[in-house]
């Protein structure tokens, strides 16, 4: 019985620590939602990168903006997904709850001299959201989950000439967590918290080609993360000696990634970019725990993972209709990393389309940005795993609304 209820609770820290997004979000669990303008780009401004959202897409670019320059904002997010499980000749029907979820972000630039800039951004790339109903049939791998990882990314930026730009920078990042699942045989609730502090760094190129070709390249480090967790159980008085709450620590490994893009000035109104990002999640191929000797009576467990390296491909468009509005539109067709033998519930990624649109006005030292964005999931077959809590069946109708606003001004 504690050997069960061990490998439900390895289940849970793997799962909670590095699979901290639904089809909602982007490949695996990463946000790209760095503003309102990119979003409506499809974030593709890798290469234009000429506003203070460019800490989050490629800081390189902030050589572009004069003086003193902040932007804040936000995305609303809003996931749906079915999920038909089948069990004792059965199949069942279950649905995410109705939820949102808001990352937000802010930046701020300064330019120091004709040569040096500094910028500094507060951003989530990584975050979760999903929640069924506690008696839902997957409720053994998960009912409710909430992750967040929020990053502090300061950079400096080098403008080497008229064409060439460098910056580099560095990032710290706290991880917050909440999980709930059941525990197999008894039916009680289990739940997880923890947190956990992570380093890296980043650093991006900027190259004006010709007067209308514009490059960029951004890479971010992986980082690592210690989280410190515990597992409490609600549970019935007679199973106290059975099941003890506790602490269960992990070392949380996100990705690095690489974005690149090349922009084309066709008119001095009309902008395209074509822009990839490559999210290196073969990094995480397990996930190893130490829990507490008295937390079910177990101790170090790993579990296997076999997520892969993906693509992310990423057209945006911008029109001046005016000197004070944008019209802007972008496409984003997103590869899933994790494999069908290790999927589960709190991630049931797969492959993504996204159809982005937004505006952008702009009011003397103001700027304001609107983006919506929806987004498609492809149909998840599962394989049942009993030992995992995953029953046979698919995800499916997986979409997902997001809304974005963003406000600028420059000093």
């Amino acid at each position: 019985m504690r050997k069960v209820q061990g490998l439900l609770l390895c289940l849970t820290l793997s799962v909670c620590c590095v699979s901290v997004a639904t089809t909602s979000f982007g490949g695996g669990f990463a946000l790209y939602e760095g503003s309102a303008r990119g979003n409506a780009l499809g974030g593709s401004v890798i290469a234009k990168a000429n506003d203070p959202a460019a800490i989050f897409f490629n800081p390189a670019g902030i050589t572009q903006l004069p003086g003193k320059q902040i932007a804040m904002g936000a995305t609303i997010i809003i996931p749906s997904t079915h999920m038909t499980t089948e069990q004792w000749g059965r199949s069942e029907d279950s649905k995410l709850k109705w939820n949102y979820f808001v990352p937000p972000y802010a930046y701020l630039t300064y330019q120091h001299s004709d040569r040096l800039w500094l910028g500094v951004g507060v951003f989530a790339r990584f975050g979760l959201g999903t929640e069924f109903d506690e008696d839902w049939p997957g409720r053994f791998n998960s009912y409710n989950a909430f992750v967040r990882v929020v990053e502090l990314n300061p950079n400096v930026a080098w403008k080497v000439d008229e064409k060439l730009s460098v910056s580099v920078g560095a990032s710290v990042a706290r991880l917050d967590l909440k999980l709930e699942s059941k525990a197999p045989l008894f039916d009680y609730d289990t739940s997880l918290t923890g947190n956990g502090m992570g380093f890296g760094y980043n650093f991006g190129l900027h190259y004006k080609l010709v007067d209308w070709v514009m490059l960029g390249l951004s890479y971010r480090s992986k980082m690592h993360l210690d989280v410190s967790g515990r597992a409490d159980f609600i549970r019935p008085d007679w199973a106290g000696r059975l099941f003890r709450d506790g602490k269960a620590t992990s070392t949380v490994t996100l990705p690095d990634e690489l974005m690149m893009g090349v922009n084309f000035q066709l008119r001095d109104n009309l902008s395209i970019e074509l822009s990839t990002i490559l999210t290196r999640w073969s990094s995480f191929d397990q996930m190893s725990i130490l829990f507490d000797n008295d937390v079910a009576g177990m101790g170090r467990v790993t579990k296997r993972k076999d997520w892969r390296d993906v693509w992310r491909y990423q057209i945006g468009i911008e029109y001046g209709v005016s000197s004070w509005c944008d019209l802007r539109a972008g496409y984003v067709y997103d590869n899933g990393p994790i494999p069908r033998h290790t999927v589960d519930y709190l991630v049931p990624s797969n492959d993504r389309q996204l159809f982005c649109v937004g505006t952008g006005f702009k009011w003397r030292a103001w700027t304001i940005d609107f983006s919506y964005i929806y987004l498609i999931g492809e149909n998840r077959n599962y394989n049942a795993r009993p030992e995992d809590g995953v029953l046979k069946g698919r995800a499916h109708e997986g979409d997902t609304h997001l809304i974005g606003f963003g406000i600028g001004y420059a000093f």
